[in-house]
């Protein structure tokens, strides 16, 4: 009789014990899905529309609260709310994440350009915004290596927009085809978004209709890029292979602010 009732608080403990894994597990879970629906998510860049500001392998964190929140802020994009609430609208020169808007799903980043009543358009390369060419200028160009272990050196730009916000942007084909646009005029409660590596940026120059970005909806944005903290060499390590890190971090680029 001894033994079975010893048997039985036994296995209380350890159902106990269980519950209290299960609850802590759960607990960090949900703490984490807020954070990173409120405060800041972590990204990381796959593509090299943004160069030179980020580069592929780049790990960043994205505030959330700097555009206040809407569904897309929510896991699985919850629909819960229409609109923003807390908002307050990005500033030209912002380097923002938001979700494509012909599929509401895949995550972008690029750099606002262009706010609500906008008037933009690119002349031989030059952004134009409510008819007035920013300030442009050629600086030292920009080398790095390719994807491919090839070093390229490409034509760089220090460009300033209207409201002095300050960038590097790339011109690798000095006649692409998005050096000349049609004139753009950015609608009520949108925004136009271009890459800084403007001859590799599929952007708001190109629209919806053909398969591009179009306007972006203020509802879209998920948050503006704030800093990176890890880089890593495409290819070489990810961000998870540790014992890689030695010789594929890019120590210089760690806990940069993304401007």
């Amino acid at each position: 009789m001894a033994k079975a009732k010893s048997s039985e608080k036994s296995r209380k403990r350890k159902l106990s014990g269980l519950w209290d894994t299960i609850r802590t597990v759960a607990y960090a879970v949900i703490a984490a899905m807020v954070v990173r629906s409120v405060g800041l998510e972590p990204f990381n860049i796959p593509s090299g529309s943004m160069i030179p500001t980020l580069m592929v392998g780049d790990y960043l964190f994205v505030s959330k609260y700097a555009y206040g929140y809407s569904k897309y802020s929510l896991p699985w994009n919850i629909d819960l709310f229409s609109g923003r609430i807390f908002g307050s609208d990005p500033e030209r020169g912002d380097v923002a994440v938001f979700k494509l808007p012909r599929d509401n799903e895949t995550d972008y980043i690029k750099r606002i350009v262009g706010l609500p009543g906008d008037r933009i358009q690119v002349l031989d390369g030059t952004l134009i915004v409510n008819d007035v060419p920013v300030e442009r200028r050629q600086i030292d160009n920009f080398t790095f290596t390719d994807l491919y272990g090839r070093t390229r050196a490409i034509a760089q730009f220090e460009e300033i927009l209207p409201n002095g916000a300050m960038h590097h942007t790339l011109d690798s084909n000095p006649n692409g085809n998005l050096d000349n646009t049609k004139i753009y005029t950015v609608p009520e409660g949108h925004f136009f978004a271009m890459g800084d590596n403007r001859d590799n940026s599929l952007d708001s120059r190109i629209d919806n209709a053909y398969s591009g970005v179009g306007f972006i909806p203020a509802e879209n944005l998920v948050g503006r890029a704030e800093f990176i903290f890890f880089s890593a060499i495409p290819r070489v390590a990810e961000i998870w292979e540790i014992w890689k890190w030695g010789e594929a971090t890019r120590f210089e680029r760690l806990f940069t602010s993304v401007d």
